[in-house]
Order: structure tokens, then C-alpha cells, then sequence
């Protein structure tokens, strides 16, 4: 009987998430007839994309015990600079693309120095650059939006390739990508070590403060690469996006599974919980409930999240 409750706490901690995710799914799919549609699941795909892509490089910080708060404003400033080479009368994408995923890197690099040379707790150092990058943004553009952009540049958060919307196949290719670095290669399980036990991996020769500088650094190409995903997809690279999104992310990766406290979590639960968090406003939406009751309802969820993954450490002292 002590095993049969046993293997059913695994199975829920393990899978309670996917359990969750199909449950509502159902229960949205009936309550809306709209709601199990080809079109409209698409959307939903399209709208937890970006998000998805911004909580993979949470999910990497928050294993290591950290955080990133300024991933938000790190898409705004990548957005606006990189869509000032992305006009339609001088296009050059790959200046543009890069542009994004260097200036992402950077504010990153910068965060992962404060953290782990100058010791500063992430939730400070991030907060920090939250409002420089955001400052920044509106500096560059003089806090106007850049319109005008190439047919290339909205492509990339417009286009369809076979019917699949190029949002989905970027979110996929870093979910591949990253989920092989965390876990097939050494340095994924440098991550985690530096998250379970800082002192301890240190103690086993891991170069701590290294594996948190290039996971901030990873973090901040992710919210990069998410702005242009997101200019792409609004048309224009505007200073004020973002806003609110580095919430959404933290919110996606602790739902699906990533310990606030490090050590525990994976890049799929991270982006189910993106996925659930998409399906749940869009559901909403299609029900007419109202914005206000919507983020009041996100908020109960996100605190449940975490007061589960507390409780199931509590459970395993």
C-alpha cells in the first residue's frame, strides 16, 4: 500500500503537469466549440511561441538558483535595434538577425558578470538591467515605433512554411537544441549540479561562476532571438514591448515543473507550462472573460505552481 501512494506521487510529479494539460484541454475543447479548431489551436501556438522560447532561457536560470527579470525589456531593445536594419527600403536580414541575438547576448553577458563575479543576487543584478535595456529602447527610438520593415523581417513572425507558422518551427528548433545541451552534455549537467548544490559542485572542480555567466548569456540571446520573433509578429520594433513577458515566462517554466529553487526541471515542462498558460487566456477569450478576472486567475495558478513544487521539496527532506 506504502509503495502503491509512493508510485503514485512519482507518476504526478513527474507527469502531473502533461495530466493537467490534457484536462483542460478537454474541458476548453467542450466548453467552446471554437475552441477545437485547426485555426485556433494554431494561434494558440503562435501566441505561447515567443513566450515558450523566453521561458527555455528562464528554465536555465532558474536551475542554476537565479533568475532573469529583464528578459522583457532585453526584447524590446534587440526588437527596436535589430528592425532599424530590417526596413524595406535596406534590407539585411542576417545584420538584423544578428543584431538581436548580439544585443541579447550582451545585456546577458552583463547580467552573468554582476551575478557571478560581483555576487549580486540575480533578482537585483536583472532587475538592474530590466530597467537599463527598457531605458535604452525608448533612447534608440527616441520612443517612437520602427515601422516600415521588409517583407523578410516580418516573415520571420508572420510567415508559414507548409502551413506551420515560422514562430512554431523557431520555438521548435530551441526546444531540440537546448533540451540536447541540458541533457546530453556536460555542461547540462554542470547546471544542474550548480543548482542542487552550489558549494558541492564547486568542491568538484565545476567552474560555478562560468556556468552561470554563459547561462546568462544564453538567456539573453533567447530574449533576442524572442524579440525579433515578436517585432516580426507585430510588424514594427517597438519600444514598450515585451512588457510583462518576463512574468509570463518565469510563469510558464514554474508550472511546468522548474524548482524556483534550482536544481530541478526540464526545457518540455517549461514549455508546456508556456503552452498551458497560451491555452488558458485563449480559452478565456473565446469564453468572453473578462482581462481583469484572467490575469486574477493566472495569479492563483502561478502561486499553486509554486506552492506545489515547495511542497513536493518539503515531502522528499
Amino acid at each position: 500500500m506504502l509503495s502503491e501512494k509512493k508510485n503514485i506521487k512519482t507518476i504526478i510529479s513527474r507527469y502531473g503537469i502533461y495530466i493537467i494539460f490534457l484536462v483542460i484541454f478537454l474541458v476548453l475543447s467542450i466548453a467552446n466549440q471554437a475552441f477545437f479548431t485547426p485555426s485556433n489551436l494554431l494561434n494558440i501556438l503562435k501566441q505561447a511561441s515567443t513566450v515558450a522560447v523566453i521561458a527555455i532561457g528562464q528554465t536555465l536560470c532558474l536551475i542554476t538558483g537565479g533568475m532573469d527579470l529583464s528578459s522583457g525589456s532585453i526584447m524590446a531593445l534587440a526588437g527596436v535595434t535589430s528592425a532599424m536594419f530590417g526596413l524595406a527600403d535596406k534590407t539585411n536580414m542576417p545584420a538584423a538577425f544578428l543584431t538581436a541575438i548580439l544585443v541579447g547576448m550582451l545585456c546577458g553577458f552583463i547580467n552573468g558578470l554582476i551575478v557571478s563575479k560581483g555576487r549580486v543576487p540575480a533578482f537585483i543584478a536583472t532587475l538592474g538591467m530590466q530597467q537599463a535595456a527598457r531605458g535604452m529602447a525608448l533612447l534608440v527610438t527616441n520612443a517612437t515605433p520602427v515601422f516600415g520593415l521588409s517583407a523578410a523581417y516580418i516573415f520571420m513572425g508572420s510567415g508559414k512554411v507548409l502551413g506551420i507558422p515560422m514562430l512554431v518551427i523557431i520555438m521548435v528548433a530551441v526546444v531540440i537544441v537546448t533540451a540536447f545541451i541540458l541533457n546530453k552534455t556536460k555542461f547540462g549537467r554542470h547546471v544542474y549540479a550548480v543548482g542542487g548544490n552550489e558549494q558541492s559542485a564547486h568542491v568538484s572542480g565545476i567552474r560555478v561562476q562560468r556556468v552561470k555567466l554563459i547561462v546568462y548569456t544564453a538567456a539573453g540571446a533567447l530574449a533576442g532571438l524572442g524579440g525579433i520573433m515578436l517585432a516580426g509578429r507585430i510588424q514594427s520594433g517597438t519600444p514598450t514591448m515585451g512588457e510583462g513577458y518576463e512574468l509570463d515566462a518565469i510563469a510558464g517554466a514554474v508550472i511546468g515543473g522548474v524548482s524556483t529553487s534550482g536544481g530541478v526541471g526540464t526545457i518540455y515542462g517549461a514549455v508546456i507550462g508556456s503552452l498551458l498558460m497560451a491555452m488558458i487566456s485563449n480559452g478565456l477569450d473565446l469564453m468572453n472573460v473578462s482581462a481583469y478576472y484572467q490575469q486574477i486567475i493566472k495569479g492563483i495558478i502561478i502561486v499553486l505552481a509554486v506552492l506545489l513544487d515547495v511542497q513536493t521539496k518539503s515531502s522528499k527532506k
